[in-house]
């Protein structure tokens, strides 16, 4: 994947100069941080909007699996996967890709608060919503190999079962 994403090939399959490719962005790290910041309304943003809408705990819980039962995608999939590999060896998309993984958490954790809230404050809604957030990646990993599990199923029964013994 590495070696096909440079700048060169970028500009060849988006039809615009190199020049006007550099232009923009000074090197190939600076157009993967460009895509990772154009893919959070398709990925944070959403999560975010559905914990932040007004309702219950139940109701912001149901929106949220709603929204991650439905399969990623192949090309999102393969997008994640290629993130996280630059991630790896790029100092620069380890950082920004950490900060949009911290959004991505604090989502959950906002869903757990709102439980804490009902229940009068006395459960700490982080280590809810990180356990979430961590079976909702390794849920889109096992997904992205066998179509078969059935993500809303196994993240609905994960969020209310967590939501019952708190």
């Amino acid at each position: 994947m590495s070696e096909r994403f440079t700048t060169r090939n970028v500009t060849a399959m988006c039809g615009v100069s190199h020049g006007m490719c550099h232009y923009h962005f000074q090197d190939r790290t600076d157009l993967i941080l460009a895509v990772v910041e154009d893919i959070r309304p398709e990925w944070i943003s959403p999560l975010e909007a559905a914990v932040a809408a007004p309702g219950t705990f139940a109701e912001r819980a149901d929106r949220v699996v709603d929204l991650l039962g439905r399969p990623e995608g192949t090309d999102l999939a393969h997008l994640h996967s290629a993130l996280h590999w630059h991630a790896l060896n790029d100092d620069r998309v380890r950082e920004s890709l950490e900060a949009e993984y911290r959004r991505w958490r604090t989502a959950f954790v906002g869903l757990f608060q709102v439980l804490a809230d009902e229940k009068g404050g006395h459960l700490d809604p982080q280590p809810l919503g990180e356990a979430v957030a961590a079976a909702v990646d390794g849920l889109a990993a096992v997904e992205s190999l066998d179509a078969g599990v059935d993500a809303g199923s196994v993240l609905r029964t994960l969020i209310f079962a967590l939501a019952a013994g708190a």
